[in-house]
């Protein structure tokens, strides 16, 4: 992503994470039910939140990361959503993580809709995968709404996961104004 760029949505605001996100960060981080399907730990402290903050070099090396998601209406950070590359897999995969209040108000599926439309359209990704564990119904039903379909089964941390993708063709047939 270029400095300046963000991708905004009906109710969002979606950058670039900074430091001045740690505290923000290191809250979400905190509570148990946001992270329990996730494999992540809470972060010791906010020193450590602020070090990984620093370190994250998604958007240096890949032009793409997580993003902090601001609400509109309150200017207040909600959670983030992004795509980050995996050079192991080689493989673009949609994540999102917000607070519990915000959950169950469609908050997830606009941001990550935006997230798969700059994918697709501004970096000319082909395809992009979502990785949930299979427990998790409200992250899989977040990657059916926009478009993904299941690929494969694998372990995710000892327990079994889900692959979930979607083509930058397939993209095309999905949601309502995409234009891939």
């Amino acid at each position: 992503m270029k400095k300046n760029e963000y991708i905004e949505t009906e109710r969002t605001i979606m950058r670039k994470l900074t430091t001045e996100d740690a505290g923000s960060f290191y809250t979400l981080n905190l509570d148990k039910e946001v992270l329990k399907f996730t494999g992540d730990k809470p972060f010791e402290n906010l020193k450590s939140a602020i070090d990984f903050l620093a370190g994250y070099d998604q958007y240096e090396k890949y032009g793409v990361g997580r993003l902090a998601v601001i609400d509109k209406a309150t200017l207040k950070f909600i959670g983030w959503c992004g795509l980050k590359y995996d050079k192991e897999k080689n493989v673009y995969d949609i994540g999102f993580r917000f607070y519990r209040s915000y959950w169950n108000k469609g908050f997830a599926t606009e941001t990550a809709k935006a997230c798969l439309d700059f994918g697709f359209g501004k970096l000319k990704i082909e395809t992009i995968v979502g990785r949930a564990m299979k427990q998790n119904i409200g992250s899989i039903k977040v990657l059916e709404k926009i478009g993904m379909t299941f690929k494969n089964s694998f372990d995710f941390e000892g327990q079994e996961g889900v692959i979930y993708e979607i083509t930058k063709l397939n993209s095309f047939c999905v949601g309502e104004g995409r234009n891939g």
